[in-house]
């Protein structure tokens, strides 16, 4: 299908131009650079309560300039703590691995890798960042609320988070947290409906969807699960509201606060968890299959071989899209369910390993005898691979009841999370931003600094999260300010230290990306059109990215995203505009 029209724009001030823009191109810089920002300030709060845990003896009152009151007696309050843990998760999944990864590239490569001129609607596109820029103040407003920031976990459990006065982290800044996430959850909404619509109506001539790369796949599919399960996030948080803030009481029942009952009859605790692990479970692949998408395609250009198993891919994330909204009570086997639910639920949490495994075995065939081309973007997918099947190993385990009951809300589940989501994804954003930013903003990062950030990253994180493993085992209980009094995990103290010190040298190595992101957007080397030798359409536009995206007509789609190395072809690479009448193995059957 066509979509001409004048492309003829009035010249832009620089408010509609870079503020309230309507160009995707523009918001997903936009969605990125906030992305980035927060997710500095995640890591930053995480650094701190890492300091805490490693060195919980000692002096601490030369963070008290930074942290002002939440210092006492020399180390950090112990609900403050709590806040740290509660908004660094709050911050890194739905700020930074949501929005950050999701907004971004949806947003940046939806339009190009189709061949549509924006989004179905520029106006949506534009209100989905700022709600998400409203949602960003509100939550770090709430870090300097009057009695604290949220303190009750980033998933908000009820009764704690549910009553005002059940500690100090329970009044405004919770309040401003469920603020917040509703604004969050409105951005994420018509982000979602804005891409549905995009990939359904607006594709060029030939784009069928068999033909869509392995990215518009993830993002089309991420967008549906959203649609689907952040309205349950949402009615969770507004019905929290009223509980709080009107009496009412649909989580809450029999309370007693300093032997005074509460007038709160009839809730209960389990429906809250019930609607948040309902957007829960689904919102670890609202995270992972953007990366997972971004991963097919720089490995397969960075191989410089066709991705292996095209449609098995697809299967497979429509297969994990499914099975993720029926496995959410796998998070809930110790709070009494009956042993026969629990082991359906236990049954469909490892039939879901299936599909991933056909991506991990994908990736490996794709890699092997490639001719591999080690750019930094195709590092940290390799690296995403490598993440993603350790972190997925250990999934297994605890998707099985009776181990699950013995690990839960120990630190091997946040080795678990951390590994197989966390990072994963985080590796595969850092995968997207260094091989998309020739197209975001028409310069190369420096390779030599990108390598460098990949190695510390990697090896960081696994000496981050690999001993947890062991201290989980142990029984080690995440959340706890401090280890020291316990007779049990006193001989544990030297891996805890381990732990906060790769934390620290991890965290510091991203300002290694830092300065190579902001430097290279105004001094890096300038971009050619096709630095990789890619296929896809997003490469055939102009390199300084003009509004509209093609300056004439929308080129029209002959083949499948993935023809490289193709026997008899002059190059090893052939765009998807290639006609098959116009290269020399156009005897050959069309595969798409």
């Amino acid at each position: 299908m066509s979509h001409e029209h004048d492309h003829e724009h009035h010249e832009e001030s620089f408010v509609s131009k870079y503020i309230f823009s309507l160009d995707h191109k523009m918001i997903a810089k936009q969605f990125l650079i906030t992305g980035i920002l927060w997710a500095f300030i995640g890591g930053g709060l995480s650094i701190l309560f890492r300091i805490q845990l490693a060195f919980p003896d000692a002096d601490l009152s030369w963070l008290e300039p930074l942290l002002g009151g939440w210092i006492k007696d020399g180390s950090i309050d112990q609900e403050f703590f709590l806040a740290l843990v509660t908004m660094h998760g709050t911050i890194m999944v739905f700020f930074v691995l949501t929005a950050g990864l999701s907004g971004t590239f949806s947003n940046l490569l939806i339009p190009l890798q189709i061949g549509a001129r924006d989004m179905a609607s520029g106006l949506l596109n534009m209100l989905s960042y700022w709600f998400f820029f409203l949602s960003g103040v509100v939550m770090f407003c709430s870090l300097f609320a009057d009695k604290g920031p949220a303190s009750g976990g980033w998933v908000a459990y009820p009764p704690l988070n549910g009553i005002k006065e059940a500690m100090s982290g329970s009044d405004t800044g919770m309040t401003m947290w469920l603020i917040a996430m509703a604004l969050f959850i409105v951005s994420s909404l018509l982000g979602s409906v804005n891409y549905i619509a995009t990939v359904i109506n607006l594709r060029t001539k030939g784009m069928t969807f068999t033909r869509m790369p392995l990215t518009i796949w993830s993002f089309f599919i991420t967008a549906i699960i959203g649609l689907l399960s952040f309205p349950v996030l949402f009615a969770a948080a507004l019905l929290m509201i009223f509980d709080r803030e009107f009496g009412t009481s649909f989580y809450l029942s029999d309370i007693f606060i300093n032997n005074h009952a509460l007038h709160h009859t009839g809730g209960s605790p389990l429906l809250y968890q019930h609607l948040f692990w309902f957007l829960g479970h689904p919102e670890v692949y609202i995270v992972l299959l953007p990366a997972l998408g971004i991963t097919s395609e720089v490995i397969a250009t960075n191989s410089r071989k066709p991705i292996f198993g095209y449609r098995a891919m697809i299967g497979s994330m429509l297969g994990i899209a499914f099975l993720s909204f029926i496995v959410w009570a796998h998070h809930m086997f110790v709070s009494g369910m009956n042993p026969f639910l629990g082991s359906i639920f236990m049954f469909l949490t490892l039939i879901i390993a299936v599909p991933s495994a056909v991506k991990g075995f994908n990736y490996a065939t794709t890699l092997w005898r490639g001719n591999l081309v080690f750019t930094p973007g195709m590092m940290f997918s390799i690296g995403l691979v490598s993440l993603f099947i350790s972190g997925g190993v250990t999934g297994i385990m605890l998707g099985n009841s009776a181990l699950d009951i013995q690990l839960h809300d120990t630190y091997f589940v946040v080795a678990h999370f951390h590994l197989v989501m966390g990072s994963a994804s985080f590796f595969g954003m850092m995968a997207g931003i260094y091989h998309w930013f020739p197209k975001m903003f028409g310069r190369m990062m420096d390779s030599r600094l990108g390598t460098l950030h990949f190695w510390l990253t990697f090896a960081g994180v696994y000496c981050v999260f690999f001993p947890m493993h062991y201290i989980g085992i142990a029984g080690f209980p995440r959340r706890y300010y401090a280890f020291s009094e316990f007779d049990a995990f006193s001989i544990f103290p030297e891996v805890n230290t381990f732990i906060s010190v790769a934390a620290i040298i991890t965290f510091s190595a991203q300002a290694i990306f830092a300065f190579n992101f902001f430097y290279s957007i105004f001094r890096g080397k300038k971009a050619t059109q096709n630095p990789w030798n890619a296929t896809t359409l997003e490469w055939t536009t102009p390199v300084e990215g003009i509004h509209g995206n093609w300056p004439g007509a929308i080129p029209e789609v002959h083949r499948w995203p993935y023809d490289f190395s193709k026997p008899g072809a002059k190059e090893d690479f052939i765009p998807q505009t290639v006609p098959f009448s116009a290269t020399p193995e156009s005897n050959l059957p069309n595969e798409a």
